[in-house]
């Protein structure tokens, strides 16, 4: 597809050329150049962010050759969410009405073009052209979504339950106040550029888009993670039902107890003179974004502090740019202290796979990270467990790729999609939390709803269902705009409304706007879905069926 065809079947244009077009189509609709090219070039390191040789690809493209393959990681983790849901930018044009919204396909379509473009970076492969294919429908999913990339509609041939929505954006103030109230995710900077994504986070050095990076430790999580506050002292019963209590997970809850029991009898067998056997405590967590691994680590290291493994039972969460830093020399160090912040309790790192991926070979900066948490994991292995995560065939290869790693890092925990029924509960359980009652209706509807979502590698599960939530509160302030006093029911009550507008329109007109392909696929961005069919091995955990282990 050429950059900026807007479904065209063209050769994929190059990075380069595809966020060039994307800024021009940007500028017509009004939008800032920096704040579109920041878009574009984030969006590209997240779809090109697990293929091997794409970091060095991408500092070429952008103009940025030369400079550390840590600036691709921090770009790719800044834009991971728009894999699955479109950009703020994309999200203001659709919102704003208008002559806004007439720019809004074509500035979708340009999306989708860089989406392509960055599936052909590096080692192309069949992981990268899924994303680009999943992230150009959530941008071009938008112009027919009314949960603005959180509802993506199934193929034609899929079961429907309920009419597709039409967007009611009478009164929506214009683009630029729109991005103002978004804030982009962040506050906003001169010029309409987006200003660190949040708290503890630097500008990219060099970057002219203002990419996003956290900043070092001693700024960012892991160093406020360094003093962990005291963690109640809940007994191995307490954590037990803790876990009992999360929704779903069946299968990763019975890992994790047999995990517990095993380290338990071990230490037990310890304490009576008996011959140690030599168990590993580190675990890999595997399965899609939204499956609960975060709050079931925080919870094994909770329980593991309860069966007297680790001392204090607290939980440090990182990621690739908390561990390296910007010069050779400097990683160890920085890796060490996080490290050492996580002493007596749980190291988690989030898509762990990136510390082995960069440039044309080695990532020497990823592999120093890895060397000196494989050293720093011996030496404190009686106080410290480190368990990583991610998606199941990078994880893989991340463990293959240093023998350090495969010795200690024996045990796989997985994590599997959340069921319909499943999901409806979770959101149940978000609104309660919220002081939110949502009524019989609308969970009936959040069933249909996440029913006829396509189970991708990239959807976002738990993750799905609170923005599907989010956007039904906004819609709930709306709904009353005029009830002067609302009651405490009416306050608290959602209804199916409140999460598909009730101005619809025909399902075929919506499912045409996806641009579907004749076998009832989302259309493909350029080439990149010839390459997913023509490399996609069956035996690959993600090409697995919704029902399957992720």
């Amino acid at each position: 597809m050429s950059a900026g065809a807007g479904g065209g079947t063209g050769p994929t244009a190059s990075l380069a050329h595809a966020v060039e077009a994307a800024v021009a189509t940007g500028v017509r609709a009004g939008l800032p150049e920096a704040l579109v090219r920041d878009e574009a070039e984030r969006l590209a390191a997240a779809v090109a962010e697990s293929t091997p040789g794409a970091s060095a690809s991408w500092l070429a493209e952008t103009h940025r050759a030369g400079a550390p393959t840590t600036l691709f990681f921090e770009a790719a983790a800044a834009g991971r969410r728009w894999r699955s849901a479109p950009t703020d930018a994309l999200t203001a044009l659709v919102l704003a009405g208008g002559d806004a919204a007439g720019h809004a396909a074509e500035y979708a379509d340009a999306l989708g073009d860089v989406a392509a473009a960055a599936a052909t970076l590096g080692s192309a492969g069949p992981l990268a052209a899924r994303a680009a294919i999943e992230a150009a429908a959530a941008q071009r999913g938008a112009l027919a979504s009314d949960e603005l990339g959180t509802l993506t509609l199934a193929p034609p041939d899929a079961p429907v339950a309920f009419p597709a929505p039409r967007l009611d954006i009478s009164g929506v103030p214009d683009v630029q106040q729109i991005l103002e109230a978004l804030r982009l995710g962040s506050p906003t900077g001169p010029d309409g550029v987006p200003a660190p994504a949040s708290p503890g986070t630097t500008a990219v050095p060099g970057s002219p888009s203002g990419t996003a990076a956290p900043a070092a430790v001693g700024q960012g999580q892991a160093a406020a993670a360094a003093e962990p506050a005291p963690v109640p002292e809940k007994t191995l019963a307490e954590l037990m039902a803790e876990l009992d209590a999360l929704i779903g997970l069946g299968r990763a809850k019975d890992q994790v107890k047999r995990q517990i029991e095993l380290l338990r009898v071990e230490k037990l067998r310890t304490e009576a003179g008996l011959t140690k056997p030599t168990l590993t405590r580190h675990l890999v967590f595997v399965g899609n974004p939204g499956t609960g691994k975060t709050t079931v680590a925080r919870l094994l290291s909770g329980l593991y502090r309860a069966i007297g493994l680790l001392s204090k039972g607290h939980l440090v969460e990182v990621d690739r740019s908390e561990l390296v830093a910007g010069y050779l020399g400097q990683t160890a160090a920085k890796t060490t202290a996080v490290v050492s912040s996580a002493v007596g309790g749980v190291l988690f790192i989030d898509e762990a796979y990136a510390l082995t991926e960069g440039g044309t070979g080695p990532d020497a900066y990823g592999q120093e990270a890895v060397n000196t948490l494989v050293k720093d994991m011996e030496d404190h292995r009686d106080d410290l467990v480190v368990i990583v995560a991610g998606y199941p065939a990078p994880m893989a290869e991340f463990i293959a790729a240093n023998p350090g790693l495969e010795s200690r890092f024996a045990t796989t925990i997985t994590f599997e999609d959340y069921s319909d029924d499943e999901l409806r509960s979770i959101f149940s359980s978000m609104a309660e939390k919220a002081d939110f009652l949502p009524t019989p209706e609308c969970l009936t509807r959040v069933a249909e709803i996440v029913a006829v979502q396509p189970r991708t590698s990239g959807f976002g599960n738990a993750r799905f269902v609170r923005n599907l939530l989010d956007a039904a509160i906004g819609r709930h302030a709306w709904r009353l705009k005029d009830v002067a006093e609302p009651t405490v029911e009416q306050l608290q009550e959602l209804l199916p409304e409140d999460l598909v507008d009730p101005a619809q329109e025909d399902v075929e007109d919506v499912l045409a706007l996806l641009d579907p392909a004749p076998d009832g696929e989302p259309a493909s961005p350029g080439d990149v879905a010839d390459a997913a069919e023509e490399s996609s091995d069956p035996a690959d955990p993600t090409t697995r069926a919704p029902e399957e282990d992720a």
